[in-house]
Protein backbone atom coordinates (compact mmCIF):
# COMPACT_ATOMS: atom_id res chain seq x y z
CA UNK A 1 0.00 0.00 0.00
CA UNK A 2 1.09 3.68 -1.15
CA UNK A 3 1.49 5.60 2.01
CA UNK A 4 0.56 9.28 1.84
CA UNK A 5 -2.63 11.55 2.76
CA UNK A 6 -4.45 8.61 0.73
CA UNK A 7 -2.91 6.05 1.64
CA UNK A 8 -4.35 4.05 -1.85
CA UNK A 9 -2.79 0.40 -2.82
CA UNK A 10 -1.16 -0.46 -6.09
CA UNK A 11 -3.56 -1.28 -7.86
CA UNK A 12 -5.47 1.83 -7.04
CA UNK A 13 -2.89 4.31 -7.46
CA UNK A 14 -2.73 2.57 -11.34
CA UNK A 15 -6.23 3.41 -11.79
CA UNK A 16 -5.44 7.19 -10.60
CA UNK A 17 -2.00 7.37 -13.05
CA UNK A 18 -4.21 6.08 -16.09
CA UNK A 19 -6.63 8.67 -15.29
CA UNK A 20 -4.55 11.61 -15.12
CA UNK A 21 -1.79 10.28 -18.33
CA UNK A 22 -5.35 9.93 -20.30
CA UNK A 23 -6.41 13.86 -19.38
CA UNK A 24 -3.03 14.40 -21.04
CA UNK A 25 -3.52 13.13 -24.03
CA UNK A 26 -6.97 14.02 -24.65
CA UNK A 27 -4.88 17.95 -23.66
CA UNK A 28 -2.67 17.31 -25.98
CA UNK A 29 -5.60 15.89 -28.89
CA UNK A 30 -8.12 18.29 -28.45
CA UNK A 31 -6.74 21.41 -27.51
CA UNK A 32 -3.50 21.65 -28.68
CA UNK A 33 -3.83 19.90 -31.71
CA UNK A 34 -7.21 20.01 -33.36
CA UNK A 35 -7.98 23.26 -31.71
CA UNK A 36 -5.45 25.52 -31.43
CA UNK A 37 -3.14 24.19 -34.06
CA UNK A 38 -5.81 23.45 -36.64
CA UNK A 39 -8.30 25.82 -36.09
CA UNK A 40 -10.56 23.06 -36.32
CA UNK A 41 -12.67 23.95 -33.59
CA UNK A 42 -13.45 26.44 -30.72
CA UNK A 43 -13.30 25.63 -27.25
CA UNK A 44 -15.13 27.60 -24.45
CA UNK A 45 -13.06 29.53 -22.22
CA UNK A 46 -13.38 27.21 -19.48
CA UNK A 47 -12.10 24.43 -20.73
CA UNK A 48 -9.23 26.39 -22.92
CA UNK A 49 -7.83 27.20 -19.29
CA UNK A 50 -8.25 23.88 -18.19
CA UNK A 51 -6.32 22.18 -20.78
CA UNK A 52 -3.79 25.33 -20.55
CA UNK A 53 -3.63 24.82 -16.45
CA UNK A 54 -3.45 21.03 -17.18
CA UNK A 55 -0.38 20.94 -19.65
CA UNK A 56 1.32 23.24 -17.51
CA UNK A 57 1.36 20.86 -14.47
CA UNK A 58 1.91 18.01 -16.40
CA UNK A 59 4.33 18.54 -19.14
CA UNK A 60 5.65 22.12 -19.21
CA UNK A 61 4.75 22.79 -22.87
CA UNK A 62 3.95 26.00 -24.06
CA UNK A 63 0.90 26.30 -26.47
CA UNK A 64 3.00 28.41 -28.96
CA UNK A 65 5.90 26.38 -29.08
CA UNK A 66 3.42 23.24 -29.52
CA UNK A 67 1.38 24.45 -32.23
CA UNK A 68 4.53 26.26 -34.37
CA UNK A 69 6.62 22.84 -34.03
CA UNK A 70 3.22 20.94 -35.19
CA UNK A 71 2.33 23.65 -38.33
CA UNK A 72 5.84 23.59 -39.32
CA UNK A 73 5.82 19.43 -39.65
CA UNK A 74 2.65 19.85 -41.85
CA UNK A 75 5.04 22.91 -44.16
CA UNK A 76 7.72 20.62 -44.41
CA UNK A 77 6.69 16.86 -43.52
CA UNK A 78 9.43 14.35 -44.54
CA UNK A 79 11.97 16.94 -45.79
CA UNK A 80 14.87 18.46 -44.51
CA UNK A 81 12.86 20.86 -42.55
CA UNK A 82 10.30 18.55 -40.91
CA UNK A 83 11.13 18.68 -36.94
CA UNK A 84 10.72 15.00 -36.32
CA UNK A 85 10.51 12.90 -39.47
CA UNK A 86 11.76 9.19 -39.68
CA UNK A 87 12.21 9.20 -43.39
CA UNK A 88 14.70 11.77 -42.61
CA UNK A 89 16.30 11.19 -38.97
CA UNK A 90 15.59 7.65 -38.79
CA UNK A 91 12.92 5.52 -36.69
CA UNK A 92 15.33 4.75 -33.76
CA UNK A 93 16.22 8.72 -33.49
CA UNK A 94 12.26 9.81 -33.31
CA UNK A 95 11.12 6.92 -31.38
CA UNK A 96 13.97 7.23 -29.11
CA UNK A 97 14.63 10.76 -28.55
CA UNK A 98 11.71 12.62 -29.31
CA UNK A 99 11.42 15.05 -26.79
CA UNK A 100 14.83 16.23 -27.36
CA UNK A 101 13.94 16.97 -30.89
CA UNK A 102 10.81 19.07 -29.91
CA UNK A 103 13.07 20.90 -27.87
CA UNK A 104 15.64 21.74 -30.51
CA UNK A 105 13.09 22.94 -32.19
CA UNK A 106 11.20 24.38 -29.95
CA UNK A 107 14.74 27.07 -29.23
CA UNK A 108 14.30 27.67 -32.93
CA UNK A 109 12.74 31.27 -32.42
CA UNK A 110 12.48 31.64 -35.97
CA UNK A 111 10.19 28.78 -36.29
CA UNK A 112 7.89 29.43 -33.38
CA UNK A 113 7.26 33.10 -34.54
CA UNK A 114 6.14 32.30 -38.02
CA UNK A 115 4.27 29.15 -37.36
CA UNK A 116 3.44 29.99 -33.57
CA UNK A 117 0.46 33.09 -34.74
CA UNK A 118 -2.87 32.73 -33.40
CA UNK A 119 -2.03 30.89 -30.12
CA UNK A 120 -2.81 32.75 -26.59
CA UNK A 121 -1.05 35.85 -25.60
CA UNK A 122 -2.76 36.78 -22.49
CA UNK A 123 -1.24 37.63 -18.79
CA UNK A 124 -1.54 34.27 -17.79
CA UNK A 125 0.83 33.13 -20.33
CA UNK A 126 2.67 35.62 -20.65
CA UNK A 127 3.40 36.16 -16.66
CA UNK A 128 2.98 32.62 -15.65
CA UNK A 129 2.89 30.11 -18.18
CA UNK A 130 5.70 30.69 -20.42
CA UNK A 131 8.30 32.37 -17.87
CA UNK A 132 7.82 29.93 -14.76
CA UNK A 133 7.32 26.89 -17.38
CA UNK A 134 8.75 24.45 -14.66
CA UNK A 135 6.86 25.48 -11.71
CA UNK A 136 3.60 23.35 -13.06
CA UNK A 137 5.64 20.66 -12.89
CA UNK A 138 7.46 20.84 -9.55
CA UNK A 139 4.35 21.83 -7.97
CA UNK A 140 2.82 18.84 -9.17
CA UNK A 141 5.34 16.37 -7.97
CA UNK A 142 5.22 17.93 -4.36
CA UNK A 143 1.27 17.49 -4.49
CA UNK A 144 1.72 13.60 -5.58
CA UNK A 145 4.63 13.16 -2.74
CA UNK A 146 2.11 14.28 -0.36
CA UNK A 147 -0.68 12.21 -1.22
CA UNK A 148 0.36 9.43 -2.50
CA UNK A 149 4.04 9.28 -0.58
CA UNK A 150 7.08 7.86 -1.86
CA UNK A 151 5.22 6.35 -4.73
CA UNK A 152 4.23 9.88 -5.96
CA UNK A 153 7.54 10.08 -7.34
CA UNK A 154 7.32 7.12 -9.54
CA UNK A 155 3.53 8.24 -10.44
CA UNK A 156 4.77 11.88 -11.65
CA UNK A 157 7.91 10.39 -13.25
CA UNK A 158 5.42 8.31 -15.26
CA UNK A 159 3.68 11.76 -16.29
CA UNK A 160 6.54 13.31 -17.21
CA UNK A 161 7.44 10.58 -20.24
CA UNK A 162 3.64 9.79 -20.71
CA UNK A 163 3.93 12.64 -24.14
CA UNK A 164 7.64 12.31 -24.77
CA UNK A 165 7.01 8.90 -25.48
CA UNK A 166 3.76 8.52 -26.93
CA UNK A 167 3.39 11.67 -29.18
CA UNK A 168 6.68 12.23 -29.64
CA UNK A 169 8.23 9.24 -30.11
CA UNK A 170 5.23 7.07 -31.17
CA UNK A 171 2.79 9.06 -33.27
CA UNK A 172 5.76 11.11 -34.57
CA UNK A 173 7.77 8.06 -35.56
CA UNK A 174 5.97 5.10 -36.15
CA UNK A 175 2.81 7.27 -36.96
CA UNK A 176 4.94 8.06 -40.33
CA UNK A 177 6.66 4.60 -40.26
CA UNK A 178 4.13 1.55 -40.27
CA UNK A 179 0.48 1.08 -40.30
CA UNK A 180 -1.98 1.11 -42.56
CA UNK A 181 -3.04 3.97 -44.87
CA UNK A 182 -6.55 5.02 -46.35
CA UNK A 183 -5.35 8.07 -48.38
CA UNK A 184 -2.53 8.44 -50.59
CA UNK A 185 -1.41 11.41 -48.94
CA UNK A 186 2.74 13.51 -49.85
CA UNK A 187 3.88 12.41 -46.93
CA UNK A 188 4.54 8.99 -44.91
CA UNK A 189 2.01 8.87 -42.36
CA UNK A 190 0.13 5.85 -41.37
CA UNK A 191 -3.12 5.00 -39.37
CA UNK A 192 -1.12 2.52 -36.44
CA UNK A 193 -4.65 1.33 -35.40
CA UNK A 194 -8.51 1.62 -36.35
CA UNK A 195 -9.75 1.61 -32.95
CA UNK A 196 -7.91 5.04 -32.03
CA UNK A 197 -8.31 4.97 -28.37
CA UNK A 198 -5.33 5.03 -25.90
CA UNK A 199 -3.58 7.91 -27.81
CA UNK A 200 -7.32 9.89 -28.22
CA UNK A 201 -7.72 9.16 -31.48
CA UNK A 202 -3.93 10.28 -32.97
CA UNK A 203 -3.57 6.33 -33.90
CA UNK A 204 -5.50 7.69 -37.03
CA UNK A 205 -2.66 9.65 -38.18
CA UNK A 206 -2.59 9.47 -42.30
CA UNK A 207 -6.50 10.44 -41.90
CA UNK A 208 -5.43 13.44 -40.29
CA UNK A 209 -2.47 14.22 -42.62
CA UNK A 210 -5.46 13.76 -45.54
CA UNK A 211 -7.65 16.35 -43.61
CA UNK A 212 -5.63 18.26 -40.83
CA UNK A 213 -8.37 20.50 -40.40
CA UNK A 214 -10.61 18.24 -39.40
CA UNK A 215 -12.24 18.07 -35.81
CA UNK A 216 -12.63 14.25 -36.74
CA UNK A 217 -10.09 12.13 -37.20
CA UNK A 218 -11.92 8.59 -38.13
CA UNK A 219 -13.03 8.59 -41.72
CA UNK A 220 -13.81 4.50 -42.50
CA UNK A 221 -16.71 2.74 -40.63
CA UNK A 222 -14.61 0.23 -38.70
CA UNK A 223 -12.36 3.37 -37.13
CA UNK A 224 -13.15 5.16 -33.59
CA UNK A 225 -11.51 8.07 -32.67
CA UNK A 226 -12.25 8.59 -28.50
CA UNK A 227 -11.09 12.69 -29.31
CA UNK A 228 -13.70 12.67 -31.37
CA UNK A 229 -16.01 11.44 -28.87
CA UNK A 230 -14.83 13.61 -26.18
CA UNK A 231 -15.35 16.59 -28.87
CA UNK A 232 -18.98 15.80 -29.23
CA UNK A 233 -19.64 15.75 -25.51
CA UNK A 234 -18.26 18.84 -25.07
CA UNK A 235 -20.23 20.49 -27.79
CA UNK A 236 -23.80 18.76 -26.69
CA UNK A 237 -22.64 20.67 -23.30
CA UNK A 238 -22.03 23.99 -25.35
CA UNK A 239 -18.65 23.65 -24.07
CA UNK A 240 -16.62 23.17 -27.98
CA UNK A 241 -18.08 24.00 -31.42
CA UNK A 242 -16.84 22.15 -34.21
CA UNK A 243 -16.05 24.37 -37.38
CA UNK A 244 -14.71 21.91 -39.60
CA UNK A 245 -14.79 18.05 -40.29
CA UNK A 246 -13.29 16.26 -43.71
CA UNK A 247 -15.34 17.20 -46.49
CA UNK A 248 -17.83 15.10 -48.19
CA UNK A 249 -19.04 14.68 -51.36
CA UNK A 250 -21.75 12.38 -53.29
CA UNK A 251 -22.30 10.79 -56.40
CA UNK A 252 -25.22 13.16 -58.11
CA UNK A 253 -26.09 11.26 -61.08
CA UNK A 254 -28.78 13.79 -62.41
CA UNK A 255 -25.97 16.21 -62.62
CA UNK A 256 -26.00 16.81 -66.48
CA UNK A 257 -21.98 17.91 -66.64
CA UNK A 258 -19.33 18.99 -65.37
CA UNK A 259 -19.47 22.81 -63.26
CA UNK A 260 -17.68 24.46 -60.60
CA UNK A 261 -19.40 22.45 -57.91
CA UNK A 262 -17.81 19.63 -59.73
CA UNK A 263 -14.43 21.61 -59.17
CA UNK A 264 -14.47 22.20 -55.78
CA UNK A 265 -16.00 18.95 -54.65
CA UNK A 266 -12.80 17.54 -56.31
CA UNK A 267 -10.26 19.76 -55.15
CA UNK A 268 -12.24 19.39 -51.40
CA UNK A 269 -11.94 16.10 -51.64
CA UNK A 270 -8.65 15.60 -53.63
CA UNK A 271 -6.88 12.61 -51.09
CA UNK A 272 -10.27 10.93 -51.70
CA UNK A 273 -10.21 11.42 -55.23
CA UNK A 274 -7.20 9.73 -55.83
CA UNK A 275 -7.61 7.36 -53.22
CA UNK A 276 -10.64 6.10 -54.89
CA UNK A 277 -8.58 6.53 -58.19
CA UNK A 278 -6.45 3.62 -56.85
CA UNK A 279 -9.28 1.39 -55.69
CA UNK A 280 -11.27 1.26 -58.56
CA UNK A 281 -9.22 1.78 -61.39
CA UNK A 282 -5.10 1.31 -60.47
CA UNK A 283 -5.90 -1.72 -58.55
CA UNK A 284 -8.06 -3.74 -61.50
CA UNK A 285 -6.09 -2.79 -64.07
CA UNK A 286 -2.81 -4.51 -62.10
CA UNK A 287 -4.73 -7.34 -61.34
CA UNK A 288 -5.59 -8.29 -64.72
CA UNK A 289 -1.61 -7.34 -65.71
CA UNK A 290 -0.22 -9.85 -62.91
CA UNK A 291 -2.80 -12.81 -64.23
CA UNK A 292 -1.92 -12.08 -67.26
CA UNK A 293 1.92 -11.82 -66.95
CA UNK A 294 5.14 -14.10 -67.39
CA UNK A 295 6.69 -15.06 -63.69
CA UNK A 296 8.86 -12.55 -64.34
CA UNK A 297 6.97 -9.69 -64.99
CA UNK A 298 4.04 -11.14 -62.29
CA UNK A 299 6.96 -10.79 -59.92
CA UNK A 300 8.04 -6.86 -60.90
CA UNK A 301 4.39 -6.18 -60.93
CA UNK A 302 3.93 -7.17 -57.52
CA UNK A 303 6.57 -5.51 -55.90
CA UNK A 304 5.73 -2.04 -57.38
CA UNK A 305 1.91 -2.67 -56.20
CA UNK A 306 2.25 -0.69 -53.21
CA UNK A 307 3.75 2.17 -54.73
CA UNK A 308 1.56 2.52 -57.78
CA UNK A 309 -1.82 2.43 -55.79
CA UNK A 310 -0.47 4.84 -53.52
CA UNK A 311 -0.47 2.25 -50.33
CA UNK A 312 3.39 2.99 -49.75
CA UNK A 313 5.08 6.65 -49.05
CA UNK A 314 7.62 7.05 -52.43
CA UNK A 315 10.19 8.98 -52.00
CA UNK A 316 11.74 9.24 -55.58
CA UNK A 317 15.46 8.76 -54.87
CA UNK A 318 14.54 5.40 -53.67
CA UNK A 319 11.68 3.84 -55.57
CA UNK A 320 12.24 5.29 -59.70
CA UNK A 321 13.56 2.08 -60.83
CA UNK A 322 11.28 -0.33 -59.68
CA UNK A 323 8.04 2.17 -60.61
CA UNK A 324 9.75 2.66 -64.00
CA UNK A 325 10.39 -0.43 -64.40
CA UNK A 326 6.50 -1.86 -63.28
CA UNK A 327 5.45 1.15 -66.45
CA UNK A 328 7.09 -0.37 -68.54
CA UNK A 329 6.24 -3.80 -68.51
CA UNK A 330 2.43 -2.69 -68.97
CA UNK A 331 1.21 -0.30 -71.28
CA UNK A 332 -2.35 -0.01 -70.21
CA UNK A 333 -0.62 -0.16 -66.40
CA UNK A 334 1.11 2.79 -67.70
CA UNK A 335 -1.77 4.69 -68.91
CA UNK A 336 -3.92 4.39 -66.19
CA UNK A 337 -0.46 5.75 -63.78
CA UNK A 338 -0.40 9.18 -66.01
CA UNK A 339 -4.11 9.85 -65.74
CA UNK A 340 -3.45 9.66 -62.34
CA UNK A 341 -0.42 12.17 -62.19
CA UNK A 342 -2.33 14.32 -64.58
CA UNK A 343 -5.65 14.26 -62.12
CA UNK A 344 -3.18 15.43 -59.50
CA UNK A 345 -1.77 17.99 -61.36
CA UNK A 346 -5.22 19.53 -61.15
CA UNK A 347 -4.66 21.16 -57.64
CA UNK A 348 -1.17 21.31 -57.11
CA UNK A 349 -1.09 24.19 -59.80
CA UNK A 350 -1.56 26.93 -56.92
CA UNK A 351 -1.94 30.02 -59.63
CA UNK A 352 -4.37 28.28 -61.67
CA UNK A 353 -7.63 30.03 -62.02
CA UNK A 354 -10.76 28.34 -61.58
CA UNK A 355 -12.32 28.48 -65.09
CA UNK A 356 -8.86 27.11 -65.82
CA UNK A 357 -9.57 24.15 -63.94
CA UNK A 358 -13.23 23.58 -64.75
CA UNK A 359 -11.55 23.04 -68.49
CA UNK A 360 -8.87 20.86 -67.29
CA UNK A 361 -11.38 18.61 -65.60
CA UNK A 362 -13.53 18.69 -68.57
CA UNK A 363 -10.70 17.23 -70.86
CA UNK A 364 -9.25 15.12 -68.46
CA UNK A 365 -12.46 13.33 -68.28
CA UNK A 366 -12.81 13.42 -72.31
CA UNK A 367 -9.53 11.78 -72.88
CA UNK A 368 -10.09 8.93 -69.85
CA UNK A 369 -13.33 8.50 -71.45
CA UNK A 370 -11.69 7.68 -74.92
CA UNK A 371 -8.64 5.08 -73.47
CA UNK A 372 -11.23 2.20 -73.59
CA UNK A 373 -10.13 1.35 -70.59
CA UNK A 374 -13.28 0.52 -69.04
CA UNK A 375 -12.72 1.29 -65.26
CA UNK A 376 -11.00 4.15 -66.09
CA UNK A 377 -13.80 5.06 -68.52
CA UNK A 378 -16.21 4.37 -65.40
CA UNK A 379 -14.07 6.92 -63.26
CA UNK A 380 -14.79 9.23 -65.43
CA UNK A 381 -17.82 9.00 -65.77
CA UNK A 382 -18.19 9.13 -62.18
CA UNK A 383 -16.18 12.19 -61.53
CA UNK A 384 -18.46 14.12 -63.46
CA UNK A 385 -21.09 13.73 -61.22
CA UNK A 386 -19.10 14.60 -57.68
CA UNK A 387 -20.87 17.15 -55.18
CA UNK A 388 -20.28 18.51 -52.09
CA UNK A 389 -22.17 17.06 -48.88
CA UNK A 390 -22.10 19.85 -46.73
CA UNK A 391 -21.94 19.02 -42.98
CA UNK A 392 -24.36 19.66 -40.50
CA UNK A 393 -23.19 19.67 -36.94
Amino acid sequence: MATGLLSLSIWQLVGVGLVLTHITIASVTIYLHRCQAHRALDLHPIMSHFFRFWLWLNTGMITKEWVAIHRKHHAKCETIGDPHSPIILGIGKVLGEGAELYNAAAQDAGTVDKYGFGTPNDWLENKLYNPFRSWGIVILLVVELALFGPLGLTLWAIQMMWIPLWAAGVINGLGHYVGYRNFETRDASTNLLPIAFFIGGEELHNNHHAYPSSAKLSVRWFEFDLGWAYIRLMSMLKLAHVKRTAFKSKIDWAKPSIDAETVMAVLRNRVHVLTLYSRSVIDPVLSLEIKLADAKTKKLLKKAKPLVNGKAYRPDSLIMGDLASALEASQTLATVYRFKEQLRELWTNAGVSQETRLEALREWCRLAEETRIQCLEQFALTLRRYSIIHPVY
